[in-house]
């Protein structure tokens, strides 16, 4: 019985051979590439990063009272007479009073009818009104002044969602944690132990670093927000998942290929 003779390799085959070898080796490469690049970038949507070693501010007692400030809007009400027909309810009219909204200006200040342009940041909302009180008793009989600010609000990032929320300060003592009940809470890709808090210029934050895992530490939680604090939630990093999510074309196009480079070889 005759012997199956080898096949001869032809120069044709030799050099396909060779030919999808240098192209898997590209492949395989730039994959490997990628890889490592996906690697670097795989917590590309964190925000607010700070070295391990970052010293963060120290928590000390909030103010009770909120000081005005550059941009805040103001809802500035006038009355005259220290606002008698205001608080007299056994008249059947009510004194009506000149109301406007005011912008504090970027330098502090603010444009006030006859008084013109006035200090005012940095004052609270009493010493605010008792100043004006004193500056419109030339205009006024016993001037009464109410002062509200209309735009004081936070903003909160949750690193286990893609989305952000604007809540306003609907009173004085507001707190971190009513911020975050209000925004949806901790959801289960969220870090309650790692809670960033920026407040002031932006340039030079202050950056308080909040833990409320542990009933202990709720202390914290009660933390008074001021206007434009910014809240960030870190999220859990899911690596696995998302280096998965990454690399599957990748992976796909090196397993197909292997199984071309498999079929020539034949």
């Amino acid at each position: 019985m005759a012997k199956n003779k080898p096949k001869k390799i032809t120069k044709n085959c030799l050099v396909k051979r060779h030919y999808l070898k240098n192209i898997l080796k590209i492949i395989i490469i730039v994959s490997l590439c990628i890889t490592v690049f996906s690697c670097r970038v795989i917590n590309s949507n964190e925000m607010f990063k700070t070295d391990a070693k970052y010293k963060y501010s120290e928590f000390k007692p909030s103010e009770k009272e909120y000081r005005l400030q550059p941009y805040d809007k103001l809802d500035i009400k006038i009355f005259a007479n220290e606002g008698f027909k205001l608080v007299d309810v056994s008249q059947s009219t009510a004194q009506t009073a000149s109301a406007f909204s005011y912008l504090v200006e970027y330098d502090g200040q603010v444009k006030m009818p006859t008084l013109g342009r006035i200090q005012i940041a940095g004052k609270t909302i009493r010493e605010a009104e008792a100043m004006l009180e004193e500056k419109y008793k030339e205009f006024f009989v016993e001037p009464f002044i109410l002062i509200s600010v209309t735009n004081k609000r936070v903003i909160i990032f949750s690193g286990g969602s893609a989305t952000g929320k604007v809540i306003s300060l609907i009173n004085e003592n507001y707190t971190l944690i009513e911020a975050l009940a209000e925004a949806g809470g901790i959801n289960d890709f969220s870090k309650s132990q790692r809670i960033k808090l920026l407040r002031g210029d932006l340039n030079n934050p202050e950056i308080y670093l909040f833990n409320i895992r542990n009933l202990k530490d709720m202390k914290s939680a009660n933390f008074l927000l001021q206007a434009n604090d910014i809240i960030y939630v870190e999220a859990r990093p899911k690596y696995a998942s998302r280096i998965i999510t990454e690399l599957s074309p990748y992976i796909g196009l090196l397993t197909s290929a292997l199984f071309l480079y498999g079929l020539f070889l034949r």
